[in-house]
Order: structure tokens, then C-alpha cells, then sequence
């Protein structure tokens, strides 16, 4: 039972440390806060529920069946990065280009039309890539192979452990995008712009490194 929960406790630390820096709660929650602006507090609350229901769905099939679903339909890790490092490229360099102001965004952009849009936004690309994208699927696949084990209560407890490791980062995600207008406030308007954009920029290259590193992997 101590070997039992020395290793549950190991892979509980692991998979924290592994999914903190390719989920990014906090960098990520600065991305995101655009989005969020013209939502009301209940309208964000529900917002940033279901994007945390999305991410945790994500993680969980990606641990139970990632392996199964790759092989199924025939894919490998390097392409899922490869796909998913364009996709978060794809992001970033809108954000990069997109000339968004406070004067454009008028009253043009009626209450009814926002929600709408958010809503059809949560899942692509909010949750996916920005949020689990194919760094975090990349992680959980290799812990999920780590945790394998031969014996059925051994390889129970190893996914016991990552998945609490996912409701953790999944509880990091909530805190940090529902407080982003806090965030805001303390950065003001103008500091909200210019850190949006060195955001959006360090996005677009984690999404090239991801891309590089899936390209490397599957011409290698």
C-alpha cells in the first residue's frame, strides 16, 4: 500500500508539473480575455464553466482512449503536433494582426449578437487549441503510457493520479479566466493592449515550436 501511494503521489506531482506549462492557466487567461469583455459576470461565469467542462472532457478521453483513437485512425503524436502547433499559429497571428479598438467595438456590437458568438467560440478555438491543445494531449498521451502498468490496481491508481492532475489544472483554469477582469483593471487599457499582443506573439511561436517539434518527429 506505501509503494501503492508513493507512485499515485509521484504521478500526481508529474503530471502537475508536466500539464502546468502547456495548459498555461495564467498566460492563456490574458488570451482569452478578450473574448470575455462584453460579457456580464453570470455570462462569464457560464462562459468559463463550460470551457472548463470542455478542457476536462478533452483531457479525460484524451487519457482514457488518446492511444486508441490515434491508432485508429491512423495517427501519430509528431502529426497531432504538427496540426495542432498550425492551429494555435493560426491563432496567434490573428490576434497578432487583428487591429481591435475600443471605439470600433461600438455599440454596432449589439448584446444579442456577443453572447452568440462566445457560445460558438468556447469549444473552438477557446478550449481547443488555446487551452488543450496538442502540447497538453502530447502529455497526457506519454502519461498515460507511463502509467501503464500490468497489474489492473497498480495502472487504476497511476490514472487515478492524472486524472486528479487534470481536475487541478482544470480548477487553475476557472480561478484564472473568471478573474481576468481583475487582471485587467490592474493592467488598464492601454497595458491590456500591449500585453495582449507580447501574449499573442508568444503564442503564435509555442504553437511554431510545437509545429517544428512534431515536424522534426515525423521527418526525422
Amino acid at each position: 500500500m506505501t509503494s501503492e501511494l508513493h507512485t499515485f503521489i509521484h504521478l500526481l506531482f508529474i503530471g502537475v508539473v508536466a500539464l502546468f506549462p502547456v495548459v498555461n492557466p495564467i498566460g492563456t487567461a490574458f488570451v482569452v480575455m478578450p473574448y470575455f469583455a462584453r460579457l456580464d459576470r453570470p455570462g462569464k461565469k457560464r462562459a468559463v464553466r463550460a470551457i472548463t467542462l470542455y478542457a476536462f472532457c478533452v483531457c479525460t478521453v484524451t487519457l482514457i482512449a488518446g492511444q486508441w483513437i490515434l491508432k485508429l485512425f491512423g495517427l501519430s503524436i509528431p502529426v497531432v503536433q504538427l496540426a495542432g502547433g498550425i492551429m494555435i499559429c493560426k491563432m496567434g497571428w490573428e490576434f497578432l494582426s487583428s487591429d481591435k479598438d475600443s471605439s470600433a467595438d461600438s455599440s454596432s456590437d449589439v448584446d444579442g449578437v456577443k453572447p452568440r458568438s462566445i457560445d460558438d467560440q468556447l469549444f473552438y478555438p477557446l478550449t481547443f487549441p488555446l487551452t488543450t491543445g496538442a502540447g497538453t494531449i502530447s502529455v497526457l498521451l506519454t502519461l498515460s503510457a507511463h502509467g501503464a502498468d500490468t497489474d489492473l490496481r497498480q495502472m487504476l491508481f497511476n490514472m487515478g493520479a492524472i486524472m486528479l492532475a487534470i481536475v487541478v489544472m482544470c480548477v487553475l483554469v476557472y480561478v484564472f479566466f473568471l478573474n481576468t477582469q481583475r487582471i485587467e483593471r490592474y493592467l488598464g487599457s492601454q497595458g491590456e493592449r500591449i500585453f495582449n499582443r507580447l501574449i499573442a506573439f508568444f503564442i503564435f511561436c509555442v504553437g511554431l515550436q510545437i509545429a517544428v517539434t512534431g515536424a522534426k518527429a515525423l521527418f526525422a
